[in-house]
């Protein structure tokens, strides 16, 4: 009954690891991509603001 415990416990601890080693590169590329959308959306160099407007345009989301 103990090592039947002890691999409910295992497999527990598998699964937490496994879950963060997602976890961490999608919360990653969310961050990145709030800014690369909000970032150089309302940044104030024409350039970069001109192209993410029509990027942003192009996937119908305002940015005005």
């Amino acid at each position: 009954m103990t090592e039947n415990a002890f691999n409910t416990t295992e497999s527990s601890n598998e699964e937490i690891i496994s879950r963060s080693r997602v976890l961490a590169p999608a919360v990653l590329a969310l961050l990145l991509g709030a800014f690369l959308v909000l970032g150089t959306g309302f940044a104030h160099s024409d350039t970069i603001h001109n192209a993410a407007h029509d990027s942003r345009h192009s996937f119908a989301f305002p940015c005005h």
